[in-house]
């Protein structure tokens, strides 16, 4: 090395920039405050009540919700999507890494519950990929 120093900065943020982030997280606000209607699944405890509370932006109230398994609700689009995708626990696996090293990684994820919407809509954000996600329903032949 040649003795120099090497002196870091930090790059403030563009006025413009500062703007369009707080556009773009305006309209994501909006659109998570769009209301859904759909069907709740409590697949952890068929039958039963999930409450929980609920705020995702700065400024929002905090809300509880009461959701009972297999009735329909109109919520937040914000919601919906807190419940598909965060709403699972992980199964883990043991594998072995590039240089042969035991590791651990999730084999599965085991969803807990689940909001299916009724209505036609943007499945973007809404967890799982859609085309592999397979809903089974124990069905009776008589």
């Amino acid at each position: 090395m040649t003795g120099k120093s090497v002196v870091s900065h930090k790059v403030k943020p563009s006025k413009d920039t500062i703007t369009e982030v707080a556009k773009k997280l305006a309209i994501e606000q909006a659109k998570d405050r769009e209301l859904v209607k759909g069907v709740f699944k409590y697949y952890e405890v068929p039958g039963g009540v999930m409450e929980f509370c609920f705020k995702k932006y700065k400024g929002d109230p905090l809300e509880k919700y009461e959701l009972h398994d297999n009735k329909v609700y109109t919520i937040p689009l914000g919601v919906a999507k807190h419940i598909n995708n965060n709403t699972w626990y992980p199964i883990h696996q043991y594998t072995k890494n590039e240089d042969g090293s035991p590791a651990q990684t999730i084999g599965q994820k085991i969803r807990r519950m689940a909001f299916q919407s009724l209505e036609f809509m943007d499945v973007d954000g809404m967890g799982d990929d859609i085309s592999k996600v397979i809903t089974v329903n124990n069905v009776l032949h008589r």
